[in-house]
């Protein structure tokens, strides 16, 4: 894990690099398709906006609150990711509230033999947040690829073969209903089940 650590990002450098790369028409990872850019860039204004708007509930505040060990919060991602550009800004504000919790980004795409770690349901699903006690680096929990409501809903769309842009339609409204409820409930669970 240390490697993967020595090698990630924290959020300001994350934002500088997607700014960056979308100022040269490109995006993080393999892919450089105009549908990933148009994903990318689309993503980095939810991100940018998410920046401005969201904040933890008092639950999660509380729960937070508790928290009195190290952690590191390791989180593979990718900018062109819709469910990343939904969920990593409020774990960024979960380092904000507590200085215990240190959030680090790595990208999937060059990171693939740490992703086949971490797979859902045998797929390379992003963001995926592995918690870490700090010193011993050992894992606590893992969650992702993004809130267990809109999994269902997914897992669900993709059985019936929905088309890529419906479903992304489809993820993207359910995120604006829910205002990251669903998230920081998930893990106000975790942190009071692993982190106090």
């Amino acid at each position: 894990m240390k490697k993967y650590i020595d090698k990630s990002i924290n959020y300001q450098e994350y934002m500088d690099l997607l700014d960056k790369l979308m100022s040269e028409g490109k995006t993080t990872g393999t892919n450089q398709s105009e549908d990933y850019l148009n994903y990318a860039k689309l993503n980095l204004a939810r991100m940018h906006r998410l920046n401005k708007t969201a904040t933890l509930t008092s639950e999660l505040k509380s729960a937070l609150q508790k928290v009195k060990s190290k952690f590191i919060f390791l989180v593979l991602t990718e900018g062109w990711c819709g469910d990343a550009a939904q969920n990593i800004p409020v774990l960024h504000l979960i380092e904000l509230e507590n200085k215990n919790i240190e959030l680090k980004l790595i990208l999937r795409d060059e990171n693939l033999d740490l992703m086949d770690l971490y797979l859902t349901n045998g797929g390379r699903s992003i963001p995926k947040l592995i918690c870490l006690e700090k010193e011993s680096l050992k894992e606590l929990f893992t969650w992702g690829p993004r809130p267990e409501a809109v999994q269902q809903t997914v897992l669900e769309l993709k059985e019936n073969n929905v088309s890529l842009m419906e479903k992304a339609e489809i993820v993207h409204k359910w995120y604006a209903v829910d205002k990251t409820l669903s998230l920081q409930s998930e893990l106000k669970v975790l942190a009071e089940k692993y982190l106090s």
